[in-house]
């Protein structure tokens, strides 16, 4: 049943789910509409606005500095997350682990179990990091199994490495939380206006990561979900050999070794090369950046850690574990494929804030929630409203640029901390990624799988994850 009713569900994505991009200029458009039609504009002075001065305003607020273009810094520290994460688990070093991981698992139960736990450890690291480490285990242990005569049932083992990304944004590279810890980070991210609110609540310096990512609200989910998502995996795994469908029937082109190995090399390298291939140049940089991060720690409160200090690290820890700079621009320009969605969307996400404020949209939308919610419902209309928007804005990082400053306002309005509201959008956004293809590619195409095959399984543990989820929202 519950596979029948993943299908359909894929198949309903693939027949009516334009591309993210297509969403994101059809949202643009929608916005404007509403904002047209309904804001009423606080900045035209008293009485109604003309109908000129509105379009004019709306033009205005979308092409200035602070609309189309506001988000440039933040799309670029979501770019680094994400090829840095992927440079780092293409390195030998990591590698090793994940094939060491691998060789664990006798059975497609323990198999499954493995890959997701290895896929949510990775992903609380880093996104890009678990994105791709848990696509490579799903994909050595199918291997393994084959190889030692275990008709283990690999669809199952490749959905269970992609539920590392119900994990993800309550971890360390987070985009909300990470977003929010300093002043410097939210003027990045929320207009002035919701910059305003938080400063009289008196968190205009930023909301440290003990509100958010080190919370005990996401302590319990965090760990909550580490173990029922693994479990619920393990469950799943059909009884019976001949309901298995295995890597070498399914797959089969993934079995065949990848020609991976560097070539040998010359006898004589000219300096160029040398100083290409050198390890010495890795940790020449690595090692200030490092420093750099220590600097910060002894300097700042670590509860401050934001975007940057993540990226650093992971920009050094990539460069020192492949050890030369041709390895670690190979591995960063494999990775930077996946930040077409980013670069072309975001601006259009900013843009949509920027309507929504000139306009006062935004401010209407926080006052129906502020009517409608008290302070124990807001966070669970704001997850169940994130779940939502997660299909239409698949970036965590874009979804919280769009719906952030709306839930900050009406939390502050009733009451509720900031640091709840982040966390209720953050769990929104990635519960539903189960359903969201849009990150899913990577894994498709590491794995050999196509979607249909793993999305009823996906979609089963989008379902336990997100009960946990809204039940630690009600009760803490």
């Amino acid at each position: 049943m519950i596979s029948r009713l993943g299908l359909v569900i894929s198949r309903l994505f693939a027949r009516f789910t334009p591309d993210p991009f297509v969403i994101a200029v059809l949202l643009t458009a929608l916005t404007a509409i509403l904002a047209f039609a309904f804001g009423p504009f606080p900045g035209a002075g008293p009485g109604p606005a003309p109908l000129d001065s509105k379009l004019l305003i709306l033009l205005d607020a979308w092409r200035a500095g602070d609309g189309l273009w506001k988000l440039l810094a933040f799309s670029m520290q979501m770019c680094f997350v994400l090829v840095t994460g992927h440079a780092l688990a293409a390195s030998r070093p990591v590698g090793s682990l994940l094939r060491a991981l691998a060789g664990l698992p006798r059975s497609t139960a323990s198999g499954a179990a493995v890959t997701a736990l290895a896929g949510c450890l990775f992903s609380f690291v880093n996104w890009g990091l678990g994105l791709i480490a848990g696509a490579i285990v799903a994909r050595e242990v199918g291997r393994s199994l084959s190889r030692r005569g275990v008709r283990a049932h690999y669809p199952l083992i490749a959905a269970a490495s992609f539920a590392g990304f119900m994990v993800w944004h309550g971890g360390l590279s987070g985009s909300a939380p990470l977003s929010m810890t300093s002043a410097a980070s939210m003027a990045k991210v929320l207009p002035p206006s919701t910059i305003s609110a938080l400063d009289s609540a008196g968190l205009g310096a930023g909301v440290p990561l003990t509100f958010t990512t080190f919370s005990m609200i996401n302590l319990a989910v965090t760990l909550g979900l580490l173990a029922l998502i693994p479990a619920s995996a393990a469950l799943l795994a059909p009884r019976q050999a001949q309901d298995c469908a295995p890597i070498d029937e399914l797959a089969p082109e993934v079995l065949r070794a990848a020609a991976a190995e560097e070539p040998a090399p010359a006898a004589r390298r000219s300096p160029a090369e040398w100083l290409d291939t050198s390890r010495f140049i890795s940790v020449l940089l690595a090692v200030p950046l490092l420093a750099a991060v220590a600097r910060f720690g002894i300097a700042q409160d670590l509860r401050r850690f934001g975007l940057d200090e993540v990226n650093t690290t992971m920009f050094a820890l990539g460069l020192l574990f492949h050890g030369s700079p041709r390895s670690y621009l190979a591995a960063v320009e494999d990775g930077a494929r996946g930040c077409g969605g980013i670069i072309t969307q975001f601006p259009l996400y900013a843009g949509i804030m920027a309507l929504m404020v000139a306009s006062g949209l935004d401010d209407l939308l926080a006052s129906f929630l502020t009517e409608h919610a008290t302070a124990r419902t807001l966070p669970m209309y704001t997850y169940f409203t994130a779940c939502i928007v997660n299909f239409f804005i698949p970036s965590g990082g874009g979804q919280w640029a769009v719906q952030g400053p709306v839930a900050l306002e009406a939390g502050l309005a009733l009451g509720v901390h900031p640091g709840k509201i982040v966390l209720a959008v953050a769990y929104g956004d990635q519960v539903t990624n189960m359903l969201q293809p849009f990150w899913a590619l990577p894994l498709l195409a590491i794995t050999g799988v196509r979607a249909r095959t793993i999305v009823g399984y996906s979609s089963l543990l989008m379902v336990v994850g997100g009960l946990w989820i809204a039940m630690c929202l009600l009760i803490l």
